[in-house]
């Protein structure tokens, strides 16, 4: 179900594995903690050049890292090296449960899954969550540019975060739909940040950092 490649590294540590999505092979990258605790981070709109490499997925990936949570992020069938086409978001939600179980194999049994914009649709319609998923986080869920009309109800859902002139993800929206969604999440209004979070890296890290601090004490 999966192939490790130990010998392409990058410098953060992240491990250039390979795993399959039904008879598709993806691409991903994996850093390994000890412990059991995961997250799988899931990318942007690849028809708008979204991949595993963009800027909000790699400050995630930083955030759980520094917390010594493992990360996968991965290509959605049909960018860079993952083989397939697009599947307009529903065939992502089978490469998603994919890494769930790849990470799975891996020996982590809790696992957080964390989309930004397109990637947070794909979280919000996967057709079942798998029992080691015990938390969501969206980064600008894209509900003024995708419909979210059949998501009724996210109780993994724990944070969104967007940017205070997201005019693609905004707050209003956000929180209306958070009433069905998951009336207990937490929404985090960066300053200043629009959908591409260009000069509010830093920002929306501390966001992670903050939060993720309250979940490991709590």
């Amino acid at each position: 179900m999966l192939k490790k490649n130990g010998k392409k590294k990058r410098h953060t540590m992240e491990e250039h594995i390979t795993f399959t999505s039904g008879n598709l092979t993806l691409e991903g990258l994996y850093q390994k903690h000890r412990g059991a605790r995961g997250a799988i981070i899931t990318h942007p709109h690849p028809l708008y050049g979204g991949d595993m490499s963009n800027p909000v997925v790699e400050a995630l990936v930083r955030s759980f890292n520094r917390k010594n949570i493992s990360t996968l992020r991965f290509n959605f069938r049909g960018v860079g090296r993952s083989e397939g086409n697009h599947g307009g978001g529903i065939d992502e939600g089978q490469d998603t449960i994919a890494a769930i179980r790849f990470l799975k194999e891996s020996g982590i049994t809790s696992i957080q899954l964390a989309g930004y914009s397109f990637g947070s649709w794909v979280l919000a319609h996967l057709p079942a969550v798998p029992a080691e998923v015990n938390g969501m986080i969206f980064v600008s869920p894209p509900l003024a540019f995708m419909p979210f009309r059949t998501v009724h109800s996210l109780s993994q859902l724990k944070l969104v975060i967007t940017g205070e002139e997201d005019e693609i993800a905004p707050v209003h929206l956000i929180r209306n739909s958070l009433q069905t969604w998951s009336p207990g999440a937490k929404v985090e209004v960066i300053d200043h940040a629009d959908h591409f979070y260009y000069g509010c890296f830093d920002a929306l890290e501390d966001v992670m950092h903050n939060y993720l601090s309250c979940e490991a004490s709590g």
